[in-house]
Order: C-alpha cells, then structure tokens, then sequence
C-alpha cells in the first residue's frame, strides 16, 4: 500500500506557531527518508491551532529540502484565488522541482465568516463556479488559451514546464464524478465525516475520463491516525485529539490539551459517548492493528494509496507514528 502525509502544522499547547511550520519541515524529511509517496500541506485561515495558511509557500520550503517524496496542498483553497495565480503559483513549484509536484485543490472556505470576509477584501465571495475555476486553472498550467475576455489574453508564467498532478479533494461524494470527469485524481478526507463508500469510489472510476494531468484514475483516502508501541500508549496519545474532536462538534476550536492535562479533563458521561461515536474518525492503536486496519479499508473500498495526518502532542511521538507505519506497511 502506497502510504502519504497530510500536515495542518498543529499547534498543540505549550509549543508555538514558528515551530509547528519547523515541524513540518522536519516530518517532510522523515517521510522523505522512510519512503512515503506523497506529502501536503492543509489550508486553514483564522486559527492559532494550525497554522497552515499558505500550504504553497510551505510546499516550496518542503520541496526544497526532500528528494523524492511528491510535495503539494491538501488543499489549496481556490475561492480565495484566480485561476491564473494558481496556475503561476504551481507552475513555478513545478519548474523548480519537476516530476515532485501536486496541485491538489478544494472547493471549501478553510476558515470561519471573518477570514472569508478579510481574504475576499469585503467582496462577496464566489462559491459557485469552483469546477469552472479549476478547470481554467488547468488550462493554464497546460499553456492553454482559455476562451473568454478574461482569460483568453494572458498566459500563465513559466511556460512549458513538467504538469503537476491534479487532485480535487471531497468528503461527501459530492464531487466524485464531476472531478472523474475532469481527468483529475481524487482525495477522500474520510477523517471528516467518516462517509466513505465503495459506491463513491467506483462512480469516480467508472466516470474517469483520462487528461494531461492523469492518464488513470487515482484515489487516496485520508485518515486521522495515532499510533504507538502499544495499543495503551496510542489511547493515551490519542485523547487530546479526541477531546479536540468533541470541541468542533460543539463549534469550538482549540489548541489540544497535552496528554496529561487531557487525561485529567472533565468529561461528562455523554461527552464519552460523543468520543467513542466519533472514533470512526480517528483510527488508534498499535501499528500492527492500525495497519490491519488500514489494509481491511484498501480491501474493502478500493483505493490507492492511505494519506495518514497525525497530531500526537509532542513532535517525537508524531514522527514515530511515521516511522512504526512505515515498518508495518513497507
């Protein structure tokens, strides 16, 4: 099985934003060294517990201090931008490192009301013409002239670079077939909602229609993992997560507790059924049973590739669930 990272550059409590992105930088090269496919970077907007805000500019930085692992967004947030920046913005990352990059893109704000407000200058966003965008976005990369006043009288800089891979990212199923269609690869944030289907994943197969930027369809699943030498220590690891998972239900957003101030949080009987229903969400456990896990869904769904995101509270106990997958799965 193909094994890939998806970062949010957490901040968990006690550590700060300068070193969350250092972090980053440092399970990049790991993943690099330990043979995973693929690394992205998340977007989000208007938060102090993650900090990946610009995941272009992190990817340069990570593109620039790996060798072969892929580099690119999980996702870029296009309302917030024109199809022609994004086409410069990948096509230069693609100059630099041919071959490695992916411009992976998704159709949600990644942040609350006021970040909308502030990234669209007060204007009122346009939330429905995002396939339309990709797809000029795509014309762009290819050197294509796009038709339309707009468009049509530009090119996007650099020209005749290596095509990055295309992804559109989904959690719902909504966009399966519109993004086979469009040629692209498609990336299932089952951490979301846990909504995942075989009949999401085959009407992307049967609808893929090849183009410049994938000749075959590809699906990668992401799934939130924590995992550790026992099954005991990964709960352990795991609970802040856990916790933190519970607050969004609740429309609150917060840096996650260390493990020791998450094992003596106050929780509420119905707060420890809301976790337990939730942990489809978040898969935890020793590597062997995390893997089997892993290994069950591929089976059972028919995907590609596992892209794993991991926020133990300290940065050795998140490299480590890195390294003991890689063991298990190599």
């Amino acid at each position: 099985m193909r094994l890939s990272v998806l970062d949010q550059a957490p901040v968990t409590k006690g550590n700060n934003a300068a070193d969350a992105l250092l972090k980053s930088e440092e399970l990049a090269i790991l993943a690099d060294e330990l043979g995973y496919h693929r690394m992205w970077m998340a977007e989000h907007h208007g938060m102090k517990s993650h900090v990946s805000s610009a995941p272009e500019i992190t990817a340069a930085r990570l593109a620039a201090k790996t060798e072969n692992i892929r580099i690119g967004t999980g996702g870029v947030m296009m309302m917030h931008y024109s199809p022609l920046k994004l086409a410069e913005v990948f096509k230069t990352l693609s100059a630099f490192s041919p071959g490695r990059i992916d411009f992976g893109v998704g159709r949600a704000p990644g942040g609350d009301g006021g970040a909308v407000y502030a990234l669209s200058e007060g204007r009122r966003p346009m939330m429905d013409n995002m396939y339309e965008k990709y797809g000029i976005a795509m014309q762009l990369i290819n050197d294509e002239v796009p038709e339309g006043k707009l468009h049509g009288s530009t090119i996007a800089a650099p020209t005749d670079i290596t095509l990055p891979e295309a992804w559109m990212l989904g959690s719902s199923g909504n966009s399966a077939i519109q993004t086979a269609k469009m040629g692209v690869g498609y990336s299932f944030a089952q951490f979301f909602n846990g909504e995942l289907s075989k009949e999401i994943l085959d009407a992307y197969k049967d609808n893929f229609q090849p183009s410049a930027f994938m000749e075959k369809p590809e699906i990668n699943v992401c799934y939130m993992v924590t995992v550790a030498e026992t099954k005991e220590e990964a709960e352990y690891e795991a609970l802040p997560q856990d916790i933190a998972g519970l607050w969004l239900s609740q429309g609150k957003i917060g840096q996650n507790l260390t493990p020791e101030e998450a094992q003596n949080y106050s929780l509420t009987e119905m707060d420890k059924m809301r976790i337990q229903q939730r942990r489809p969400l978040h898969i935890v456990g020793s590597a062997k049973e995390v893997a089997d896990k892993l290994r069950e869904e591929q089976e059972r769904y028919g995907f590609d590739e596992a892209m794993i995101c991991s926020i133990p509270h300290s940065q050795e106990a998140r490299l480590n669930v890195y390294k003991l997958l890689a063991k298990e799965l190599f």
